[in-house]
Parts: structure tokens; C-alpha cells; sequence
């Protein structure tokens, strides 16, 4: 068994994972304040309320939003109280003991190469899309990570220029870069194409509940992010061609997705062919957590 922690934004959620894939202890707590120091100590207040219900001590992974950088500091975390913190080193010091950190969208895809929809998959790519745009890449359940810490990492590449001329006027990222490609497939994204294209402010949520209804607008826009959605996945698969992309995220529930990008991936892609199944993600909200409890192999 192993201890996995999603260190999220709105709440701190543990579990313990079997072996087997079978989760037998969750605690959830929610993420307090903005201060580094109250978030260090309800971090290890629950993962001891973890160990202690157990009778073996466990090793413990913990998924973050953004990653380590080389010097032991968090960088890119979108949670900006973690940047420049040491968390690793300082949860280590409060524990006592080794522990592993992970982007979030690494353990969401480990999960999903573990046990979840790619568990069947030699070469994995997971996918966020939601309030972010991020992704990992597992080959043969481990976790492909690079001298930079940034394996990935392809919503801060700049979006294809075919993607790029569907859009009006260039979009700022909170990286500092323009027109990354965050700023087109996020849920933020999204709200942006509808409010150039209708001039109404909608949620990524509710335009996916009125094209649902038939609303010619929200599905006129959602044809639109399939397309670019198709597009940038294209270069993902020409890179590294996995056997699955599994979605995950926010914008991983709009079920017209998984029938639409499929079949508008064939002209970007460099083969006559396209084998890549793209599919939804098995676990939710659970990935983060039980892919951190992966990074520890069984």
C-alpha cells in the first residue's frame, strides 16, 4: 500500500491505494488561507492522520500544482503561495522521512497508465484541460521526466498556426508568453472564443449545457474547439505518437469531444492513418491522488 496527496488549490485530499487499485482510506481537507506555513502544516497533519490509521508505515507521493525546479524551489504552480518555497525539502524535515513530489498532470496520467482508462497502454499521454492546460507522458507505467521537470508541458507551447487564425487578436498567458496554447483549449479559452464570436459572457460549463440543448451558437463553438483541440493533439501525437491520450479536466466531460476529435486529427498528422485512441479519464477528481501514490512503484 502507498499514500498519495492531491495538494489542490480549494482542498488537500489523501488516500491509501492498495495494490490492486483499490482505494481503502480518503480524508479531504480544505486548502486554508494563503500562507505557505498553514498550508506545510495541514499538509502533514494529514498525511500522520493517514499513517496512524495503518499499522505499516507507507511511502507517501504528492501531486502539486507545478513542479520542483532543479534548485528545490516550486516553480509554475498556478497555487502562487508554493512558488519559490521549498516544499519538498520542508515537508521532508516535518515528516521525518523521504517523500516524492509530481506535477499534477503527471499523476493524473500515471494514474490513468496504471489503472485507469490507458492501464492496457504501452505509451500514454494524459491531458488537462480545464482551468489549465497541462499533460505527462508515461511509457510502460513510469513516468517520462526530463532535466527541466517540464515532460509534458505542451500547453505553453504556441499554438499551430492553423489553430491561431480561428481566433481574433493575440492572448496574453499568465506564463508572459502569447498565444500559448492554455489560452485557447483552457475553460478560460473557450469563454474567450465564445465572447469574440457572440459577445456574451459564458462559462466553459454552460456553453457546453447550451450546445447540449441545441443552442446553434454554443455548438458552432464547440465544432471550433474540437478542430483546435484536433490540432494541437496533432503534434503531440507527431512527436511522441502514444498509443491513448486520455483527457481529463474540466472540459473532459463534453462527450461530443471523443467523436469529433478523432476524426478531425487525420490531416495533421504525419501518416496516412491515425491508431491513437483518444478517451475519456476513469478516475476524476481521484487521479491526482492516486497517481501521486504511483510514484512510488509497487
Amino acid at each position: 500500500m502507498r499514500i498519495g496527496i492531491d495538494l489542490g488549490g480549494t482542498k488537500i485530499e489523501g488516500i491509501v491505494l492498495r495494490n490492486d487499485g483499490e482505494i481503502i482510506h480518503k480524508l479531504r481537507v480544505p486548502t486554508r488561507g494563503e500562507y505557505y506555513e498553514v498550508i506545510l502544516d495541514d499538509l502533514a497533519a494529514l498525511i500522520q492522520s493517514l499513517q496512524a490509521r495503518l499499522k505499516d508505515h507507507l511511502s507517501v507521493g504528492i501531486g502539486t500544482p507545478g513542479c520542483l525546479s532543479t534548485n528545490g524551489e516550486m516553480k509554475n504552480c498556478n497555487a502562487i503561495e508554493l512558488n519559490g518555497k521549498r516544499l519538498l525539502e520542508d515537508i521532508e524535515i516535518k515528516l521525518g522521512y523521504e517523500v516524492r513530489i509530481e506535477n499534477d498532470a503527471n499523476c493524473f496520467a500515471l494514474s490513468e497508465a496504471c489503472y485507469g482508462a490507458a492501464q492496457n497502454a504501452r505509451s500514454v499521454f494524459g491531458v488537462i484541460v480545464g482551468t489549465g492546460c497541462g499533460g505527462g507522458i508515461v511509457i510502460d507505467k513510469k513516468l517520462v521526466t526530463g532535466p527541466n521537470s517540464i515532460s509534458g508541458e505542451w500547453g505553453h507551447n504556441c499554438m499551430p498556426a492553423n489553430a491561431r487564425a480561428m481566433i481574433s487578436g493575440d492572448r496574453e498567458c499568465y506564463c508572459g508568453r502569447i498565444n500559448c496554447i492554455e489560452t485557447l483549449l483552457s475553460g478560460r479559452g473557450l469563454s474567450m472564443s465564445y465572447f469574440d464570436a457572440t459577445g456574451e459572457q459564458l462559462s466553459a460549463v454552460e456553453i457546453a449545457e447550451r450546445a447540449e440543448k441545441g443552442f446553434k451558437p454554443a455548438q458552432a463553438c464547440l465544432e471550433i474547439y474540437a478542430d483546435q483541440l484536433a490540432h494541437c493533439l496533432a503534434t503531440v501525437i507527431n512527436m511522441i505518437d502514444p498509443e491513448v491520450i486520455v483527457l481529463g479536466g474540466g472540459l473532459s466531460n463534453i462527450a461530443s469531444l471523443y467523436k469529433r476529435v478523432p476524426a478531425l486529427l487525420r490531416p495533421h498528422v504525419f501518416n496516412d492513418q491515425v491508431h491513437t485512441r483518444i478517451v475519456p479519464p476513469t478516475f476524476g477528481d481521484a487521479s491526482g491522488a492516486i497517481g501521486a501514490a504511483c510514484l512510488w512503484e509497487h
